[in-house]
């Protein structure tokens, strides 16, 4: 199984993310390439705690309810995400890729102590392999909504 925390399969993560161009179009959703880097960059300093999300508490009971499903299965194409994770403006295409492979690549080189917060704002409690799947799904949703 694939693992954030193995070399080799962040290795084939930042593989597919190299093969990206900013001329990459998006298979579904509304994000360009370099919007994508900046969510997913997003989303992963949520696990170093160095981003806040609010979630209503509506959300939070239905995130803790949909958790293990959601782990546990593809990611469906355009679901809804936080207000936080939304990125609408052009971004440098180089300077977003390189943030993204940085933040990704802690996850291996640091191994579980990458992750700072064993709490998710929207999931709740979590596990190391909680993140590991969250983390891997959520990257390899978005590389394939680009076609890598």
């Amino acid at each position: 199984m694939n693992s954030i925390y193995d070399k080799a399969s962040n290795e084939a993560i930042i593989a597919r993310i190299n093969q990206l161009t900013s001329e990459t179009e998006g298979l579904w959703g509304k994000m360009n390439v370099d919007q994508m880097f900046k969510h997913c960059s997003a989303a992963i300093d949520v696990a170093f705690g160095e981003k806040e999300v609010k979630v209503s508490l509506m959300m939070k009971i239905l995130g803790r309810v949909a958790k293990n499903k959601v782990l546990n299965n593809e990611f469906l194409h355009n679901s809804p995400t936080a207000k936080e994770f939304v990125f609408i403006e052009t971004y440098d295409f180089e300077a977003s890729k390189k943030e993204f492979i940085e933040r990704f690549s802690r996850f291996s080189n640091e191994g579980k102590s990458a992750i700072k917060t064993m709490n998710h704002p929207f999931w709740g409690k979590m596990t190391y392999e909680d993140w590991d799947k969250l983390m891997w799904r959520h990257v390899d949703h978005h590389l394939r909504q680009f076609g890598v």
